[in-house]
């Protein structure tokens, strides 16, 4: 069952919709997930290359891993864990065993349009994912087809709260990131 939020949603100054206030836990979670998603697209938005590519010395992450890294979170949970369905490319190239990073370490080598690309396509993807098993009428119930090796499955729920924490902290990863590529600064 879908609920309902508020009717039109507040933007703030950075183009983010913020998280309704007094809507359903469906509403209320995924508008928090879209914020989240917001908030990486505003800390590596406009940037060249070079600066997506910029690492600091206290770390080898760079905003534009950081994409090309939670375009593949998106893909593994939503379309592989929740859904069930084989890894999509490039992803289902890529020795895992081998090249652990493989997601962080080969975003140098594209351009900020094809990271852009990646992983705005992987979040449009997993919205329509979402939605999809949200029809199927068990809510944020439903269960992930893919699990972990000892049998147990996250919900819908789990997942979606798992993709906020993990957008959170590389988002405070991103905030670090941009400050220090160009001084911007904000929550």
């Amino acid at each position: 069952m879908v609920d309902s939020a508020e009717p039109g949603p507040l933007v703030d100054e950075h183009g983010r919709n913020e998280a309704p206030i007094a809507a359903g836990e469906v509403v209320t979670l995924l508008g928090f997930l879209d914020f989240q998603r917001a908030t990486l697209d505003w800390k590596c938005r406009g940037l060249p290359a070079m600066d997506l590519r910029l690492a600091t010395a206290a770390t080898t992450m760079t905003l534009g891993g950081m994409l090309k890294h939670m375009a593949y979170v998106e893909d593994l949970w939503f379309s592989r864990k929740l859904m069930g369905h084989d890894p999509s490319p490039p992803w289902d190239t890529v020795d895992w065993q081998a090249h652990r990073d493989w997601d962080w370490d080969t975003a140098a080598r594209d351009t900020p349009e094809e990271l852009f690309a990646l992983w705005r396509g992987s979040v449009e993807r997993s919205r329509e994912l979402v939605a999809e098993a949200l029809a199927e009428g068990e809510g944020f119930d439903r269960m992930a087809r893919d699990g972990w090796p000892d049998g147990r499955a996250p919900n819908l729920r789990w997942i979606v709260v798992h993709m906020i924490e993990e957008y959170a902290r590389h988002n405070g990863h991103a905030d670090l990131l941009r400050e220090a590529v160009d001084g911007e600064v904000g929550e």
